[in-house]
């Protein structure tokens, strides 16, 4: 039995798209959302069936995420879990993540995610500074999202995770450390932490292309950079993904499998799978997908394969975002080669230029190679 895989389900469903978002969300399409939740319950059977054992799945980590898997109403949100639960042994699951906007958590769901067994909330954030906030397109304050946190924790939530960005229109050193600050006050065990990155088919692109963005100097964004590397550790909070601290034991085990190379079943609208040795992604539009799976077609659209050098260089860019770095024996053990064999011009580099450090079981970034991990990355390319 298949147990050591994790399980995302996506919600594309938002009431308003983010100004940086390139994910498969929609805003305004709520008239789609009893269909679409069908059409996973119907997803879920299928594959429970394909890649189960009597009947259900049993992963080791379950992750809802969007979109706003928050943006369901309570009871969209119980027909959610009763698909869940029916097709999924909970039983066998270590971590069950759900993703939450501030604007869109109350009491209600918070009990329900809580009852349905829920067990790690990651709440989007983003800034608590409410100028910001309004700059990248988020509905909620600063106000609203501390409240929010401490409702989670009084309904009995101990894992609670929130994201946070830097390089934001408008921000500037002072905001960001008070938001940091703020992060820390509120005892809660992860933070997420990204840079900003302008995407193709964001409102942020757009406003790029008619010179209507205006972002910090890179000169600041580095020294956000430095101070967060520098603030979080000091904290208690330990870095172990370029952009992701945890309290010792509170590490994402959900995300953790994708940097891991270890198989994953998704299920929704833009939704990938990596089964079996393949790839599969599902149809980004809402309705593309529900015809698919009423026509009972799961794993239907199978990614370009990968080569072997191709899931080499995958499996080095994954395992580099680790603070541990790349296994050299399970390297050796998932292709039959030495690291050094394939990668030692890149290894001996990188270790010159002190981007990387190795010891005898791993290969990893040293903190300036965090800082310029995509350098790095390049270089595990084979031409």
């Amino acid at each position: 039995m298949q147990t050591d895989f994790g399980l995302y389900i996506h919600i594309p469903f938002c009431r308003q798209k983010c100004f940086y978002c390139d994910f498969p969300s929609f805003a305004g399409r709520e008239r789609y959302i009893a269909a679409y939740l069908n059409a996973l319950s119907r997803e879920m059977e299928l594959l429970a069936d394909r890649c189960g054992e009597t009947g259900k799945l049993h992963p080791r980590t379950v992750y809802i995420g969007g979109g706003t898997p928050s943006h369901l109403s309570l009871e969209q949100m119980e027909i959610l879990f009763q698909s869940i639960q029916a097709n999924t042994s909970l039983n066998d699951v270590a971590e069950f993540t759900m993703e939450a906007n501030p604007c869109s958590l109350n009491e209600e769901k918070l009990y329900l995610m809580k009852k349905s067994g829920v067990n790690r909330l990651s709440i989007g954030v983003q800034s608590f500074d409410d100028t910001c906030l309004k700059k990248i397109g988020r509905l909620h304050n600063a106000r609203e999202a501390v409240e929010k946190v401490k409702k989670a924790q009084e309904a009995g939530f101990i894992n609670i995770s929130i994201d946070l960005m830097y390089g934001l229109p408008n921000q500037t050193m002072d905001i960001l450390q008070a938001s940091v600050e703020q992060a820390l006050n509120l005892g809660i065990q992860h933070i997420s932490i990204y840079g900003l990155q302008v995407e193709e088919g964001t409102v942020f692109a757009k406003q790029r292309e008619l010179a209507k963005l205006v972002l910090p100097e890179d000169e600041l964004v580095d020294s956000m950079y430095d101070y967060i590397v520098e603030k979080l550790p000091k904290s208690g909070y330990e870095r172990y993904e370029i952009s992701n601290y945890a309290l010792r034991g509170h590490e994402s085990q959900h995300n953790s499998l994708y940097w891991q190379d270890v198989p994953y079943l998704g299920l929704g609208a833009g939704a990938h799978s990596y089964w079996g040795g393949n790839r599969y992604e599902n149809p980004d539009n809402i309705e593309d997908y529900t015809t698919l799976i009423q026509e009972n077609k799961v794993f239907s659209q199978m990614e370009e394969l990968a080569d072997e050098q191709a899931h080499m260089e995958e499996f080095c860019f994954l395992g580099l975002r680790m603070s541990q770095g790349i296994d050299k024996e399970k390297f050796k053990a998932k292709f039959s080669r030495d690291i050094h064999e394939v990668f030692g011009e890149a290894i001996q580099e990188m270790t010159a230029k002190e981007l990387l450090r190795e010891s005898e079981k791993n290969i990893s970034l040293t903190a300036v190679g965090m800082k310029y991990g995509n350098v790095v990355f390049s270089s595990f390319i084979i031409c």
